[in-house]
């Protein structure tokens, strides 16, 4: 009985492993490639530390309970759940995984400031027009003679 209740718990380890408990819709990557065109990289606001989550998955849950607070992603309060019940073995997959939903959440707060926060379409539409500027100033590269 043992045996199977350890190869259960290591199979929903790996196939939770494998899941993203976080994860970026098909406009959020578009939006993110446009920032990346003006130089704003993809987690330029970190809301969200990655060695602080992976940190804490070392021990039962605890940095999918940090990812979880103060964020949309409410799926992290069951991993963290999940990560307690198959502790130690969870540290396995919850350490990178910590990680990976970490920047995930830091990706979405970067376009959630530069495309709906007052403030960071402001900044943004400035970054765009200044780049404009730039574009505008260059002189037109010929053929040399």
């Amino acid at each position: 009985m043992a045996r199977k209740c350890t190869v259960f718990i290591i199979g929903l380890a790996i196939l939770v492993s494998l899941s993203g408990c976080a994860s970026i819709s098909r406009s959020e990557q578009a939006c993110l490639r446009e920032l990346q065109s003006y130089g704003i990289s993809e987690t330029e606001v970190q809301k969200k530390h990655p060695a602080v989550a992976a940190g804490l998955n070392v021990l039962p849950g605890f940095g999918f309970f940090y990812l979880a607070v103060d964020s949309n992603e409410s799926n992290l309060w069951l991993f963290g759940a999940l990560s307690l019940v198959t502790w130690p073995v969870s540290v396995i997959w919850g350490v990178p995984e910590g990680v990976i939903d970490a920047n995930t959440i830091n990706k979405k707060e970067t376009v959630y400031y530069y495309f709906i926060d007052r403030m960071g379409k402001q900044e943004f539409e400035k970054i765009k027009a200044d780049a404009a500027t730039k574009t505008a100033e260059k002189p037109a590269v010929g053929p040399v003679k």
